[in-house]
């Protein structure tokens, strides 16, 4: 422009419009990487953080930053050492209390682990605008307590209090009641309120659940674990989800699921979906809940026992939840009958943006047509322990959904393999940007499994993982060429051509012990510019297995997708000996090397790593071979074991060059309460963190 200087600096910029694009970026690195500018960009960023999330060892007060005055949501529940009273590290708790208040003024959300209750005895007086608590627990509550004393400090010193997460907080479902009961004005004010149990598998009984919302009416958010079982006292019903509705008319959220729903117990795929006993719970009912709910906008009923001829009732949905965007069903039958191309039930709910169908024992192809004509606005589909849908179903629905679907999850479905989950996928590669499949490999019978070119029938008979022993890998190689000459010869009709999945960030994983993950290149998957992150879960009884005839699960094949950076690899679901096998079986340590061998050369910057099972010691551990493993990852920067392991085997990560974060997690129920001479103690942590805080240690960024 004429007569405009072109000497402008970034910092003639007016400080308020400055400020305004620091508060709009969310990674914690990027705001770290600004503040290394200047000085003003340093006090900038300082300013204008708003949440936080404190690392670091208690004990070292020193290192307490006090230049986050505008931090509204604070998170405690990682200091270390993990997982132990919070306070108990200083001789005068109070003062320690006082200093965190004082360094963090403006806090309105906190997030803490609660080991005893003395703790939010000290933490709640010094915030008293608190808005939202997060309690988190994974030990076992202490039996001598009175019932409600966890949340006594908490309800008497936040009077502004109007959100409670305690889906992850061990406690009787029997505490809460009292607590809300002697304080009414908190539980009137309660607008969001969270009481799924993931820490066990109690569930709230029917009058418990009901005298929560009579107590709560102005909820706006529920999220609860109950008893769908008729055959128990207190089971939720008919008559419940009514009273429910007219408790609380204002909700937006609901969320009902069966305790039994969160143990992701594996269905068996050769039953017909159906369970034993129905739930006590009608389509009219429905109807009429639905009716006293006029502001639903999510809708979550995993319930895990039949409820039947449910498309009247969810045909309702449209006109008197006209908000409803995000629905989940669970053991829900008759959703949608798709006869004669008609829209019925589900499919007449137009404005669902997310919807997840579980164990549904009568969805067919013609049901997910229709839904996929009836829900054209649908960005998240799962289906899960769906037996009688197709590969060629779920293609009409991506294909119909190809301009809005971006996240697709088929999990448990008998007749899907690895190989016609992708296929299924084929409309939407170039825009699907998280994803779920099954590692299944074995061959479906040919009726069931309809493929679209003789090519990617040949590659699936391929995948017959039996017969794989010693040459897996010069195997692999033969065929890999030849499905590169397959797909040459078949041209732009097959559905495995060479086309990349551009937009896939995501990627989520399920495969059986024992079974191997290097197909997945093979089957389709070879080409993932923009793949981040992947999360693998493995599950199975290892004592059933002989041992690993392989020498790896095949991490290193995952090294084709060159932004691969984070890493979440579940082993939990693994059940093994951690002691000594008996003959002719392996123990988790060597099972642990088979899952982690290869990570080596995969250019991690953090894992999630669960380690496996031995059920009767209530140990997950990681054992010599992990930890030597993982101590060849050169390029980790931020590790985080869930489980418990030998300080000597910590001591091996000191070898990882860009180390920065670690912490050992017991975050899974019961965590043990007394830590063996043999584990990671106060001490054994201490000695570790600051070996790795040394600065004898060179870190390059």
């Amino acid at each position: 422009m004429a007569g405009t200087s072109s000497y402008v600096h970034f910092h003639d910029i007016p400080d308020v419009v400055l400020a305004i694009i620091f508060s709009l970026v969310a990674d914690t690195r990027t705001r770290n990487v600004m503040s290394l500018v200047c000085l003003k960009w340093h006090l900038l960023e300082r300013s204008t953080r708003k949440s936080l999330t404190l690392r670091g060892n208690i004990r070292n007060l020193f290192l307490l930053p006090t230049c986050f005055r505008a931090v509204t949501h604070l998170d405690l529940s990682l200091l270390s050492p993990w997982g132990h009273p919070l306070l108990d590290s200083s001789s005068n708790p109070l003062l320690l209390a006082q200093l965190l208040r004082h360094a963090f003024p403006s806090v309105v959300s906190l997030v803490v682990y609660i080991r005893n209750p003395s703790t939010l005895h000290l933490l709640a007086p010094q915030w008293p605008n608190l808005r939202h608590v997060k309690l988190i627990r994974w030990h076992q509550r202490l039996p001598t307590e009175p019932l409600g004393s966890d949340f006594t400090a908490l309800f008497e010193y936040s009077s502004m209090l109007s959100s409670l997460d305690v889906s992850f907080f061990h406690s009787w479902t029997e505490d809460l009641l009292p607590a809300i009961k002697a304080y009414p004005l908190i539980a009137a004010s309660l607008s969001h309120l969270n009481i799924l149990k993931h820490s066990s598998a109690e569930g709230f009984k029917s009058y418990e659940l009901l005298a929560i919302t009579a107590s709560c009416p102005n909820l706006r958010k529920l999220l609860a674990t109950c008893i769908f079982d008729h055959r128990f006292i207190g089971f939720v019903g008919d008559q419940t989800l009514l009273a429910l509705a007219s408790n609380c008319p204002c909700l937006s959220l609901l969320h009902l699921v069966d305790a039994t729903s969160l143990s992701n117990i594996r269905p068996d795929p050769n039953d017909e979906g159906y369970t034993s006993e129905d739930a006590s719970i009608s389509h009219t009912t429905l109807g009429d809940v639905f009716a006293g709910l006029p502001l639903l906008e999510e809708l979550v009923l995993d319930v895990c026992y039949n409820v039947r001829d449910t498309w009247p009732a969810l045909e309702l949905l449209n006109s008197r939840c006209p908000r409803l965007k995000a629905l989940k069903l669970g053991q829900f039958h008759g959703i949608c009958r798709g006869i004669n191309a008609r829209l019925d039930g589900i499919a007449l709910c137009r404005g669902l943006e997310s919807l997840s169908i579980k164990n549904s024992a009568d969805l067919t192809d013609k049901a997910l047509e229709a839904i996929s004509l009836g829900c054209p606005r649908l960005s998240k589909f799962e289906v899960l322990g769906c037996k009688k849908i197709t590969g060629k179903g779920m293609w009409e629905l991506t294909h119909a959904l190809r301009k809005t679907l971006v996240h697709v999850k088929i999990s448990f479905c008998k007749n899907f393999n690895a190989v016609s989950s992708l296929q299924a996928m084929e409309p939407i590669r170039d825009r699907i940007e998280r994803l779920h499949i099954d590692c299944v490999w074995n061959t479906l019978d040919n009726s069931k499994n309809q493929t679209r070119s003789s090519s990617s029938q040949e590659l699936s008979e391929s995948y017959n993982l039996q017969a794989r022993k010693r040459d897996m890998i010069k195997e692999e190689k033969r065929l890999k060429k030849k499905s590169k000459s397959h797909f040459h010869d078949v041209g732009d009709e097959n559905l495995f051509s060479s086309r990349t999945w551009s937009k896939l960030h995501h990627l989520s994983l399920w495969i059986g012990v024992g079974e191997l993950l290097t197909p997945l290149s093979l089957a389709g998957l070879d080409d993932c510019p923009a793949l981040e992150e992947i999360e693998i879960k493995i599950e199975g009884d290892s004592r059933n297995q002989q041992r690993p005839c392989m020498d790896s699960l095949g991490l290193r094949s995952l090294a084709c997708y060159p932004r691969l950076l984070r890493m979440l690899l579940d082993c939990s679901g693994v059940i093994g000996y951690a002691l000594t096998a008996p003959p002719g079986q392996a123990d988790l340590s060597l099972w642990e090397r088979f899952f982690l061998n290869g990570i080596e050369i995969l250019n991690l910057k953090e894992l999630n790593y669960w380690p496996a099972q031995d059920m009767d010691l209530n140990q997950r551990s990681l054992f010599l071979p992990a930890a030597a493993l993982l101590a060849q990852c050169g390029s980790l920067r931020k590790l985080f074991i869930h489980g418990t392991t030998n300080e000597h085997f910590m001591m091996f990560l000191l070898r990882i060059p860009t180390l920065r974060d670690v912490q050992v997690r017991e975050d899974y129920y019961p965590a043990p309460e007394n830590d063996t001479i043999t584990e990671m103690r106060v001490e054994s942590c201490r000695r570790f963190e600051d070996a790795l805080n040394s600065s004898n240690r060179h870190i390059p960024d």
